[in-house]
């Protein structure tokens, strides 16, 4: 059993480090996920090591044990609807304005996991090289994690991964089979910049974006940790840029500065005042 004040230690640690939020009843989360760190640094159990990170922390040991904690589940083509989403309505609405501006189509995945999702991404986009007509697409995947984007980099993946969401058409196209699962072509591999990212330091390095899928990780987080994500994720947008959220998430009551697509199927969203959003109302009056 992990004692009251090495769960509410732990819970801050990772607040701070990860912007993780883990709540109340969360005890085996830590109990199935830090057995490696303790072994990794030598601890010979969990109150060993909380007291090490107590006493004596590294940076290395704090970024272990927040790692272990922010590994996430994914899957190819999750959800389908945003992927859908990005094929026949945002990428079609965004080349006549990358185009006359002369630069390519940024699209960010965020907490990319394992990698699932960004070559979910670069799939889509291999598969619409006719209708890009040479123009081209950056994608860059981001996590803070460093192993789980080790793993993503290396894109390969066992038989039950490649077995959930992957079509068939699609593994055969751009997966390889190798001794220990499959793995994404080298063409699609390079197609995607893999930078780690914790989502509470500045992003800013990593550009403007026309697309930003951010899905199914704000839900980790408290309000004000997802306001602020929120709000400079908006300040990092192209004109006319979108954010993908998971299916359950919504910036109502959390921030007005990302408005959701009238009509969209998924939770697309931009900023106030750009095309298709849905007006804000204050007082009953629409405002921009």
């Amino acid at each position: 059993m992990i004692a009251v004040d090495d769960y509410k230690f732990l819970a801050e640690l990772l607040k701070r480090g990860s912007g993780l939020a883990l709540g109340e009843g969360k005890e085996y989360l830590l109990e199935s996920r830090l057995p490696p760190v303790a072994s990794r640094f030598n601890f010979p159990d969990l109150p060993a090591l909380f007291q090490a990170l107590r006493t004596r922390a590294t940076a290395e040991m704090t970024k272990a044990v927040c790692d272990a904690m922010t590994t996430g589940e994914t899957l190819f083509f999750r959800d389908n609807a945003p992927f859908l989403a990005l094929e026949k309505q945002l990428i079609p609405e965004l080349l006549p304005r990358v185009r006359a501006q002369g630069r390519p189509i940024r699209i960010w995945c965020a907490a990319c996991s394992t990698g699932q999702e960004p070559y979910s991404i670069a799939m889509i986009v291999d598969q619409m090289r006719a209708t890009l007509g040479g123009t081209k697409v950056e994608i860059v995947a981001s996590d803070y994690a460093a192993p789980t984007l080790a793993r993503a980099k290396e894109g390969i993946y066992n038989q039950f991964e490649v077995q959930r969401g992957l079509p068939v058409q699609q593994l055969v196209k751009y997966f390889a089979q190798v001794p220990n699962g499959f793995q994404v072509v080298p063409a699609l591999r390079d197609a995607i910049a893999f930078r780690e990212q914790n989502l509470l330091q500045s992003f800013t390095a990593l550009g403007n974006f026309d697309v930003v899928f951010i899905r199914n990780v704000l839900i980790y987080f408290d309000t004000p940790t997802k306001r602020d994500v929120l709000e400079r994720i908006a300040r990092q947008l192209h004109p006319g840029g979108t954010v993908l959220l998971g299916g359950t998430e919504n910036t109502l009551g959390i921030t007005d500065k990302l408005v959701r697509l009238q009509g969209a199927t998924t939770s697309l969203y931009r900023r106030p005042g750009e095309a298709g959003v849905v007006p804000q109302t204050t007082g009953g009056k629409a405002v921009a």
